[in-house]
């Protein structure tokens, strides 16, 4: 089991890329979920490799990116950068990520897994309005993910048993837990407390970076809520088709951030969620995705 230490090395690491050639950036990929590549992981390098081509350092204030492959672990994925437009105060980047797939005996063949355009501003004074943040029981009176899994692991087959416990890099405190091996339909409504605890000083784009890497845990899920199904559900092909997110105010990635997220139509074998991150009583982001959500009932 790694400790602490080694999670918060190996978040850095995802977050820490190479310039191979200007504007064209090299991201190393990590098994967060498996052989496929973590959409959170594409969304957090893809804004890294934006924020380093700008000439004065703004923090993003959106993004829209469609997921267009599922990545493969085993390989970097590589950044290509196209500098929009450079304003007063607006800087606009589109990203492009891509892999290469090698088939034997024949030159690798470039593949798009994921497209996103940009926006960064700097931070300035203006009109401020906002909801007031949900009311829900604090962290100190939850238990973390981690534990709410060993209520359940004796129903997990043997052999996804050791992927089920596997710790996360960002510490999460569901609100209610559910059981997800045998999911009751309920209103597609949840929450979570996350944070990631010692990170330690980072710069803005990190913060950010790790905020959307953090937003791609449990928002598909939302939308499978009041289906009564989950990801464990035999037959279920679910994947993030598309992510959008819009940055309000400053956070910090050290202290817990509340995750509120809804999902309000499933339809055409897709699920629309949203979400919004709060700290302190203030909306700091807000989120938007479709996912794939496709049941294929086996055959009798």
């Amino acid at each position: 089991m790694p400790n602490h230490a080694q999670l918060i090395s190996e978040l850095l690491a995802t977050v820490t890329l190479i310039e191979v050639s200007p504007d064209v950036f090299e991201g190393k990929s990590h098994d967060y979920v498996g052989a496929r590549i973590f959409g959170g992981q594409v969304l957090a390098q893809a804004i890294m490799a934006a924020a380093h081509t700008l000439d004065e350092d703004k923090p993003c204030h959106s993004l829209h990116g469609y997921f267009l492959r599922g990545g493969d672990i085993d390989q970097p994925v590589i950044y290509q950068v196209r500098r929009l437009r450079d304003g007063r105060s607006l800087s606009a980047r589109q990203v492009t990520a891509i892999q290469y797939k090698q088939a034997r005996g024949k030159p690798p063949v470039e593949q798009v897994i994921f497209s996103m355009i940009t926006s960064f501003s700097s931070m300035e004074e203006g009109l401020e309005y906002q909801e007031d943040m949900p009311a829900y029981p604090p962290p100190e009176d939850l238990a973390t993910e981690q534990e709410l899994k060993e209520d359940y692991v004796g129903k997990v087959p043997d052999a996804l048993k050791s992927r089920f416990m596997r710790h996360r890099h960002v510490e999460i405190k569901p609100v209610k837990s559910r059981d997800p091996i045998h999911p009751e339909p309920m209103k597609p409504k949840q929450a979570n407390w996350l944070r990631i605890l010692e990170l330690g000083k980072q710069p803005i784009a990190i913060q950010q970076a790790l905020l959307a890497f953090s937003s791609d845990y449990y928002l598909v899920g939302t939308g499978l809520m009041s289906h009564g199904i989950s990801f464990m559900t035999s037959g279920l092909q679910a994947a993030s088709i598309d992510h959008s997110m819009h940055f309000h105010r400053d956070f910090d990635l050290n202290e817990w951030l509340l995750y509120d997220m809804w999902s309000d139509t499933t339809s055409n074998a897709m699920g629309l969620n949203h979400g919004q991150f709060w700290q302190d009583g203030h909306l700091v982001a807000t989120v938007q995705q479709q996912g794939l959500m496709r049941l294929r009932v086996p055959k009798s």
